[in-house]
């Protein structure tokens, strides 16, 4: 039985993004806090899946493979204990995914939301 698709964005959620845009294949932060943890914990119950908008563009998904192994230390390979984030899953394309971890969206709640919130909104880390 396949396991439900939890789709991750890469920077903001997985690379800290503390410089900004540099390039598709510049990623020079560290991970954010918990982040590898978490996609190891997930792996469990999801196939984890990156999908960002470096994901299309030349360069782009290689560099955050490499990026991730390099800062996935030991956790990179499969073990006793579990999968390893060699594991994780990058895509061109939006997945059909059961749920995905963005900084930069709204959760839809069946109400539209009014332009001024669109308009104030701002990720988790520059609030």
């Amino acid at each position: 039985m396949s396991k439900p698709i939890l789709c991750l964005d890469f920077d903001g959620v997985i690379h800290s993004y503390t410089s900004g845009w540099k390039g598709a294949d510049v990623i020079p932060d560290p991970p954010v806090d918990g982040a590898i943890a978490f996609m190891l914990g997930a792996m469990e119950h999801f196939t984890v899946v990156i999908f960002s908008s470096r994901s299309h563009q030349v360069g782009g998904i290689p560099a955050m493979r490499k990026w991730l192994k390099e800062n996935a230390g030991s956790t990179w390979y499969e073990s006793p204990a579990g999968p390893g984030i060699e594991d994780v899953q990058f895509v061109y394309e939006k997945p059909s995914a059961m749920v995905t971890i963005d900084d930069r969206a709204i959760t839809f709640d069946g109400t539209w939301p009014d332009i001024a919130t669109l308009r104030a909104f701002k990720p988790w880390n520059k609030r």
